[in-house]
């Protein structure tokens, strides 16, 4: 075709180095050039192309880049990390560009002849915005945009959406005053995937390149030869899916990232996405302030969850408990000498519990169990651990396992084995049901058991003498008990649960909530006990860092003063009464189990972990983190909780809807979540 002459063709490259799913990625080399380069250098091919040049952001990181491709004779554009709109409007503005053509920098295979047809396109049918990807047909990678300045300043001055200003094009593609057009392929060959997002990605494309070098020249049309021919170079990322990234938000993308580099994607099995909403949940936080939460897009929540794992009874950050660490922090978290304040919390964690005389402090639950038991064995010289409920990952905990391959079915997560846990440990730990009496009363008959630990309550009371049997049990066999009230302390009562049912234990042991979200743990009982940890060796560097403690006196005397445990009993009574009114409402069955502080439900139907994911799948977009439990804080109020079930009450109405013949598989818009702990209580 003829062409306007007076008209100035601007490609422009967008390119950065902190890339959310794989940073760095444009600079990584393939056959010992960057990736970058290839880019540039098969997009300078396009005979339609009058000008390059790379928009990226001023964010420091970029300097490699922007250095990089200036050596290669290339201008830069450095501008907005965020506002990418923008960053395009100043580079086609610099460059005085009449047309605009977009290409990103994670499209090394782009070709140049295809750059051209799309132009033409454009040219010939004089329209506003043309592209090769609506819908797309040819393959992932292959992506090509070309649009007029003028329609690239209307976004500019138009565009107020976030997402709008982050993706360029969008808001071009969605406003009906736009004329567009699209360039498609005979086959749609989609479905192919040559960009590079992840690091499967980059292994296709390494693999093209070696096959076809030296030749930098080839046609898209070769490379899908090549993918005929020789499958196997291109089954790396077979898995991906095509624009994924648009869809997935800066914390999912950051979870991707962080599977790659962390066993697990995380430290904390219960925080893992895939409990809650696989490949749809935030993930992580920017900030945090009383029941709400922002992720790191900026989007709020209203935390009707599960409140940090329990630890925030006061609400995130409470301004008299973050003040004291702030203290803590200036005057000093560490020292030669130790902290007075670890004196003054075991003081009042004794003047708590009476029945206790000495304390010993950690900074996480499962430390506190393991010490806890390592001084229990020592003063009662045997070995061997009855247990009920959970009590963390050590080895002591997990050697249930190996006694009996059945001896925790159904009580960890399916898939989480002992491994690792050595064998000589068989028989040494020995798990017993809550209310089972005459179970516990066995184990004891048959083993030479030294110790006994177990939460004192969790989705169930007690039965009528259930835990004072137990006490009477151990107390005749000169067992030590333990009540492990790393969760339910500090919930019903100021002080341990055990103190609500008036049964004494042994040892107790205090964790998530002491601090209000500062890591701190306990671990009191009665002096003949306790002084057996000077037989033994139990020691920490960081269990003497003074954040932990000066948080706890805090976090106590704002529970003291405010009657926590009162507030959140009774909201938490509210919520269980109020999910009943609601399944009755919808004629669903439901059971609410756990303390009142610590509720949840669940519908004892064969799809209740679907209808648990629907919950949370619906409620996020409605601005709130919430599954099936509530770990109540006095943040919660009354106005909260109220809002909360306006928005709940239609989700309930969907799932009778399912339960009378709707699938409700065709509601969910990703896998179903894991089931959680299953716990022996």
């Amino acid at each position: 075709m003829e062409y306007n002459m007076t008209v100035k063709t601007v490609a422009i490259v967008q390119a950065r180095m902190g890339s959310n799913r794989f940073p760095n990625k444009v600079m990584q080399p393939i056959c010992g050039t960057p990736m970058i380069g290839l880019l540039l250098e098969r997009l300078s091919r396009a005979r339609h192309v009058d000008q390059i040049v790379l928009a990226t952001s001023s964010d420091p990181r970029n300097e490699p880049l922007a250095q990089y491709v200036r050596r290669l004779g290339f201008e830069v554009y450095r501008g907005s990390e965020d506002d990418v709109l923008d960053r395009y409007y100043q580079a086609a503005k610099m460059t005085r560009a009449d047309v605009v053509v977009r290409i990103t920098g994670d499209c090394p295979l782009i070709d140049p002849e295809l750059v051209d047809a799309v132009i033409d396109k454009f040219m010939e049918e004089e329209v506003d915005y043309a592209s090769n990807t609506m819908p797309p047909t040819y393959p992932d990678g292959l992506d090509v945009e070309v649009f007029t300045f003028k329609a690239l300043e209307t976004a500019w001055n138009q565009a107020k959406d976030p997402l709008h200003r982050e993706h360029v094009t969008s808001y071009i593609r969605e406003s009906k005053q736009f004329i567009r057009t699209n360039l498609a392929n005979e086959t749609d060959n989609s479905g192919e995937r040559w960009t590079v997002d992840e690091p499967e990605d980059l292994e296709v494309i390494r693999n093209v390149f070696e096959h076809f070098k030296p030749r930098r020249d080839f046609s898209w049309q070769e490379v899908l030869t090549l993918r005929q021919q020789h499958p196997e170079l291109f089954v790396a990322n077979r898995h991906l899916i095509r624009n994924e990234g648009l869809d997935l938000g800066t914390g999912q993308k950051l979870w991707k990232r962080a599977k790659r580099v962390i066993p697990g994607g995380n430290m904390l099995l219960s925080k893992r996405a895939e409990m809650f909403l696989p490949e749809r949940w935030p993930s992580y936080f920017s900030r945090a302030k009383g029941c709400r939460v922002w992720d790191l897009d900026g989007h709020e929540y209203i935390d009707m969850c599960i409140m940090g794992i329990g630890t925030n009874i006061l609400g995130y950050g409470h301004p008299e408990v973050d003040e004291s660490v702030r203290d803590t922090v200036t005057a000093g978290n560490m020292s030669t000498f130790n902290c007075p304040e670890e004196v003054y919390l075991a003081e009042r964690l004794v003047e708590l519990h009476p029945w206790a005389d000495m304390v010993r402090l950690a900074r996480t639950g499962g430390e506190a169990d393991a010490i806890g038991i390592r001084i229990a064995r020592a003063a009662s010289g045997r070995d061997k651990v009855a247990f009920c409920g959970y009590h963390g990952w050590h080895d002591w905990y997990l050697a249930a396992n190996l006694a009996d391959e059945q001896s925790l079915d159904g009580h960890l997560l399916p898939g989480l084995e002992p491994k690792g846990v050595p064998r000589s440990l068989r028989g040494s730990a020995l798990p017993f049901n809550y209310n089972d009496f005459s179970e516990l009363e066995a184990l004891v008959q048959k083993h030479d058991i030294g110790v006994i630990i177990m939460e004192v309550s969790r989705n169930v009371g007690p039965e009528e003498g259930f835990l004072e049997d137990v006490r009477q049990l151990a107390t005749d066999r000169d067992i030590v008990l333990i009540f492990d009230e790393c969760t339910s302390g500090f919930r019903q009562t100021f002080g341990g649960l055990h103190k609500y049912y008036g049964v004494e234990p042994d040892m107790a042991i205090f964790g998530k909530a002491l601090g209000n979200g500062y890591a701190i743990s306990a671990v009191i009982g009665r002096r003949e006990v306790m002084e057996a940890a000077q037989n033994t060796f139990i020691s920490s560097t960081f269990w003497t860092e003074r954040i932990g403690p000066a948080a706890a006196l805090k976090t106590l005397e704002v529970m003291e003063r405010e009657r926590s445990w009162e507030q959140i009993t009774e909201t938490g009574r509210d919520i269980g009464r109020r999910w009943q009114a609601l399944a009755e409402k919808h004629d669903l069955p439901i059971v609410i189990s756990g303390l009142p502080a610590l509720i949840g439900f669940s519908f004892p139907v064969p799809d209740t972990l679907k209808y648990k994911t629907l919950i949370t799948q619906e409620m996020l977009k409605k601005g709130y983190l919430a599954a099936t439990s509530v770990y109540v804080c006095t943040e919660h109020t009354p106005e909260v909780v109220d809002a909360y079930f306006e928005e709940l009450d239609p989700i309930f109405a969907q799932i009778k809807e399912c339960e009378s013949g709707q699938s409700v598989d065709n509601l969910l818009e990703g896998p179903v979540c894991h089931s959680g702990f299953k716990r022996l209580n």
